[in-house]
């Protein structure tokens, strides 16, 4: 009359519990399904998917460590990418009926400006231009008091608020005091109604800015990069590492094998190249190539030109196939090169053109790879 569980059915409950709490954790700290009214597409696609991944690997995780049998292990591949393809076409549907319901008129937020002048006239036609973000613009308050497309000096903009439903106010710092934006700050809070602030930073690229805060000083970071966010450069190197174990299983065990012969017969040497070239921050690395010339001292001194002698008749196939640069994704595999980044030039290439050419080591903030802008183009 007892109740007996037998082991394997204990660890597939074990492996449904914690496999279902697992996913609430991970809701919590990414929370992919958040409504922003101005969130990219392209970035909801990315959290979402971030987020299933994340959960997949710990369930990939759980099914090694609780040694269940039940599940195949291509099976879990086939239902997280089904997971992932539903979430991602409800979430994209969800958006395009709320932006729908947000162009005729519902769901909006009401909006009013304090500080009149180029930023305020721009905000208001960028919100004139999206209706499907659901914002209206009440009024414009500024310091000097009531001219055209104004409703009224900032004491007239305290009354405005209290008298109508205002759901947002915007600050444009350079028309108004700090002083005044602070108070503004102080007032709002207290009636539940959000502030942001704009100021004129376009004296630089905003491409890729960034808040930081040192205690409670903030500070605008101008070259924050999108590789500098921990989840691209998961993707980024996942994708590195899969590609490059990909052309090797595939097409590299025998091609390599091919081109070391015709190296072998064509001339006396090594088959392989390595050259010191500046990576990711200006660090040194060995880059690997396939040797294309006799064995000379010129190597790193002398760059080759169109009918250098030193160039050997397998070496020019490679080179004008580019064949030669093959070795390269072994740099892939021991992380100082990527698929995709600017190429990695000889070091004293590099002196050359720093003084040459504006924000030219900008191209070191990121891996080097072994196709770039300037190949495809």
């Amino acid at each position: 009359g007892h109740l007996v569980i037998h082991p394997a059915e204990l660890s597939w409950f074990l492996f449904l519990g914690f496999a279902n709490v697992s996913w609430l954790m991970v809701l919590f700290y990414t929370n992919p399904y958040k409504i922003i009214r101005m969130a990219k597409t392209g970035r909801m696609v990315s959290e979402i998917t971030f987020a299933v991944f994340q959960h997949f690997l710990i369930t990939a995780a759980l099914l090694l460590v609780l040694e269940i049998k039940q599940v195949h292990p291509w099976s879990l591949g086939v239902v997280y990418f089904t997971f992932l393809m539903v979430a991602l076409v409800w979430r994209l549907i969800f958006i395009v009926w709320l932006r729908l319901y947000r162009q005729r008129g519902k769901d909006i937020q009401h909006v009013a400006v304090l500080g009149y002048g180029t930023l305020a006239i721009q905000l208001q036609r960028f919100f004139m231009r999206h209706p499907e973000y659901g914002y209206r613009v009440s009024g414009f308050f500024d310091v000097q008091g009531k001219p055209e497309k104004k409703l009224g000096s900032i004491s007239d903009f305290y009354q405005h608020v209290t008298e109508n439903k205002i759901d947002e106010v915007y600050c444009c710092v350079p028309y108004v005091s700090y002083i005044q934006v602070k108070d503004v700050i102080a007032w709002c809070e207290d009636k539940f109604i959000k502030v942001k602030v704009l100021n004129e930073f376009r004296a630089f690229s905003l491409k890729g800015v960034e808040l930081e805060h040192y205690d409670n000083l903030p500070i605008l970071n101008v070259i924050a990069l999108p590789l500098d966010d921990k989840r691209n450069q998961l993707l980024k190197r996942l994708f590195d590492v899969v590609f490059a174990a990909l052309f090797f299983i595939t097409v590299g065990w025998w091609l390599f094998a091919l081109i070391a012969l015709a190296i072998k017969l064509d001339s006396k040497g090594p088959v392989f190249f390595r050259q010191t070239r500046a990576g990711k921050n200006n660090t040194r690395f060995n880059c690997f190539k396939f040797r294309t010339m006799v064995v000379n001292d010129q190597a790193d001194s002398l760059q080759a030109t169109r009918s250098d002698p030193r160039i050997t008749r397998v070496g020019s196939f490679l080179r004008k196939t580019s064949l030669d640069e093959l070795p390269q994704f072994f740099n892939v595999l021991l992380g100082d090169m990527s698929i995709v980044g600017p190429r990695p030039h000889p070091i004293l290439l590099n002196e050359k053109f720093l003084d040459r050419i504006a924000k030219f080591m900008a191209r070191h903030s990121v891996k080097p790879g072994i196709t770039g802008l300037a190949q495809v183009r």
